[in-house]
């Protein structure tokens, strides 16, 4: 343990040196507090940063995960002549990259709403999800970014498979079930559509967003089958248990191919 968090230590002087932290920081600060000084209404604040959470915050973190899983192989090489674990330093190195992302993204989201407030007591758990939502986002696409970075030796094919991960879960997977649902639209497809939806991190994100929002009237019958799923305990568990598995499951994946990986 205390190998892994002189790890995880180093790893977030590196990366916050690197400064893009910072720039990540300042760059989610500033469009929060434009949003503030624009709209002066924390509801409009909080629903323009549904796109940002689901949009930027993905394609972000599996970009610079990969670029940066890639640029530290040398570092990485130089620790495992060490007398040290793989399975530690692998969750060293995973914990150094997604703790100060998340970090900088709550940091960078929180200051302009500690400093300007909700306007109702009601946007507060809104306002958490909000949080929640991007964090786990955040892991999501680190574990995907890891994964992918020790799965593949070429520095450019990585990074354009870590966008097309990104643009399928993102466009394309919300595009084929349109399509699939005009398709079979004479079907009873609620229920199946639940069950692919779950399937997609963005997604799940996106319809938790949506029910705290209170817009899933908006979704029109598929909409109210959502919120009465989702909006229960049963599907708020269900939702955040496989959030957690889309964190784990390639994580352990990366973690089994980084102790066999002849570096």
């Amino acid at each position: 343990m205390n190998t892994m968090l002189k790890i995880i230590k180093y790893e977030l002087r590196d990366v916050i040196r690197s400064k893009w932290i910072l720039i990540y920081f300042g760059f989610l600060f500033l469009i929060t507090e434009g949003m503030f000084q624009f709209s002066g209404s924390s509801s409009k604040v909080l629903l323009s940063l549904l796109n940002i959470v689901l949009i930027l915050i993905p394609i972000i973190t599996i970009s610079y995960g990969i670029i940066y899983m890639y640029s530290s192989r040398e570092f990485t090489e130089m620790l495992l002549a060490q007398p040290i674990k793989r399975k530690t330093l692998f969750s060293g190195l995973y914990s150094g990259l997604a703790l100060p992302l998340s970090i900088a993204y709550l940091f960078g989201i929180g200051i302009p709403f500690i400093y300007h407030g909700v306007d109702e007591v009601s946007q507060f758990p809104v306002l958490i999800i909000l949080m929640l939502s991007g964090v786990a986002l955040t892991f999501v696409f680190t574990s995907l970014a890891v994964l992918i970075s020790l799965s593949s030796e070429d520095k450019v094919k990585g990074l354009g498979i870590g966008i097309f991960v990104w643009l399928f879960m993102a466009v394309v997977y919300d595009g084929a079930l349109l399509f699939g649902s005009y398709l079979l639209s004479e079907y009873p497809l609620e229920k199946p559509m639940i069950a692919v939806t779950i399937l997609n991190p963005i997604d799940l994100a996106r319809i938790l967003l949506m029910l705290k929002f209170d817009i899933s009237a908006l979704m029109g019958y598929t909409g109210a089958v959502f919120k009465k799923f989702f909006g229960g305990p049963l599907g708020m568990l269900l939702s955040s248990g496989m959030l957690m598995l889309w964190i784990i499951i390639p994580c352990l994946i990366g973690k089994r191919i980084f102790v066999r990986k002849d570096f």
